[in-house]
């Protein structure tokens, strides 16, 4: 049992690091056999299919994520149900950065396996996330919606599009954004900081008042 144990974890790392490096698409299964020291058998045995083995990768930090964050949100609406949107999108900050425990550079590891899953339109990562955590999905949604009521469900929808747009670009950026800071501006930032610095500007953007 051990040893089934270590082989699932190995091929759960190789393919995490490579899906997160080269993206889904252009990640083999052979590939990832390859980095991981197992053979095409242990792969079919623990996770049946690529689409399954995407999926598992993404468990494993939504597994911690999604609660983290549902418990955040529903702590900060209890003190405060006028929670402004900055309070809402900060509510997520600890969240990711507890990635950070379960594996070296988990956050921006796990932002970027939502980019690749993102950019490469992923249909069944979407149903995966849905299906398995749509009870927290479901209160972020309306977390937002409630602090900013005067946007309509359906420009609601775009400008939360819109705004995991802006953090997987920001996350999947991060190194070279934070080495030009330093270079040009003097300013060192970490994860934390990153993270927190484009708050604003997503509750901005998500609060601007619709034009018509």
């Amino acid at each position: 049992m051990a040893n089934r144990a270590d082989t699932k974890t190995r091929i759960l790392d190789a393919a995490e690091k490579l899906f997160a490096e080269r993206g889904f698409s252009e990640t083999s299964l052979r590939l990832i056999t390859s980095k991981a020291e197992v053979n095409l058998a242990s792969v079919n045995y623990h996770f049946g299919s690529k689409k399954e083995l995407i999926r598992a990768v993404l468990a494993r930090y939504l597994d911690v994520f999604m609660p983290m964050a549902a418990d955040a949100i529903v702590s900060i609406r209890g003190q405060n149900k006028d929670a402004s949107l900055d309070d809402i999108f900060s509510t997520l900050v600890t969240p990711l950065l507890e990635l950070n425990s379960l594996r070296t550079e988990g956050t921006t590891t796990f932002l970027q396996l939502l980019g690749r899953g993102y950019i490469e339109s992923q249909g069944h990562l979407r149903w995966f996330i849905t299906t398995h955590y749509g009870e927290y999905l479901r209160l972020f949604v309306k977390a937002v919606s409630d602090s900013a009521p005067h946007i309509p469900a359906a420009e609601m929808f775009w400008r939360l599009h819109f705004t995991l747009g802006t953090v997987v670009f920001t996350m999947a950026s991060s190194d070279a954004l934070t080495e030009i800071a330093e270079a040009d501006f003097g300013e060192h930032y970490d994860i934390e900081a990153v993270i927190r610095k484009v708050i604003p500007y997503l509750s901005a953007g998500v609060a601007v008042p619709v034009t018509t």
